[in-house]
Parts: structure tokens; C-alpha cells; sequence
């Protein structure tokens, strides 16, 4: 299995939420993980933001951020190229999505693109959607 990890998932993964334990599951099943540059800008900047909001405690922040580091390591990350930036422009089946949802979608269906068994790793109920509607297989089920 090859998934396509958006920042949701990620996030709660990495900060042990409810969901995060089937997130766990599908990204140590998959044989790799890709992901965009963009999962590692927004994950540091909830980081950031838990930090200045005091909403974690500085090592625990460290924590999570050295274990999010240390998973990524092994995965592969896509640029926001011309092409994803063109296909996350375009009108899409569930409009309104949000402008960093769509380049998180138009970077999967490029990983889809390159790697057709590609399955979509998100916990957001939009992106969900909207992968449902391009196609996507689409996890946690």
C-alpha cells in the first residue's frame, strides 16, 4: 500500500488524538509514504502556534517534532510545482475547498498519477470528500 499523507492525518497522529492510532496504522502499513512540502510547513507551524499559545509544553512539542522528523526521514516529499499548482487552481467536485486542501489533493492525484494504487491518508472531512469525488481511495476507511 502507498499513501498520500495530508497534514490532518499527520497531525493527529503525531499529537496521539483519537484518530491518530488509525492514521498510525495505515502509515506503518504502507510499503512508502508521500507527502508535500506543504504537510512539513503546516505541521511546523502548529508547532509554532502551540508553542506561542502555550497549548504544549516545550518538550513535548520537541518530542513530537523529533518523532515527526524521524517518520519523515523515510518519506517522499512532492514539490508545489507549475502542474500541482495549476491542478489545485481548477474548479473541483466539492467546491468550496480550501486553497491549502486543494494543493494537498492536487499533489495527490499527481502521486495517483505517477503511482495509480495511491491511496489519500486524511482525516479531514472535506478533503475526504472531495478525494471521494476525483476518485481517490480515500483512508482511514
Amino acid at each position: 500500500m502507498i499513501v498520500y499523507a495530508e497534514s490532518s492525518a499527520v497531525l493527529s497522529w503525531i499529537l496521539g488524538e483519537s484518530r491518530g492510532e488509525a492514521v498510525r496504522g495505515c502509515l506503518e502499513s504502507a510499503e512508502f509514504v508521500v507527502t508535500s512540502e506543504l504537510t512539513l510547513v503546516e505541521c511546523d507551524r502548529m508547532f509554532h502556534r502551540a508553542r506561542i499559545l502555550e497549548e504544549l509544553a516545550p518538550e513535548r512539542i520537541e518530542t513530537h517534532r523529533s518523532v515527526l522528523l524521524g517518520a519523515m526521514a523515510d518519506w517522499v516529499f512532492l514539490r508545489l510545482d507549475r502542474e500541482i499548482i495549476e491542478q489545485a487552481r481548477e474548479a473541483l467536485p466539492e467546491d468550496p475547498v480550501r486553497s491549502l486542501d486543494a494543493l494537498h489533493l492536487a499533489s495527490a492525484l499527481e502521486t495517483v498519477r505517477l503511482i495509480p494504487e495511491t491511496s489519500l491518508l486524511t482525516l479531514d472531512e472535506r478533503v475526504r470528500r472531495c478525494g471521494r469525488a476525483l476518485g481517490l481511495a480515500v483512508l482511514p476507511s
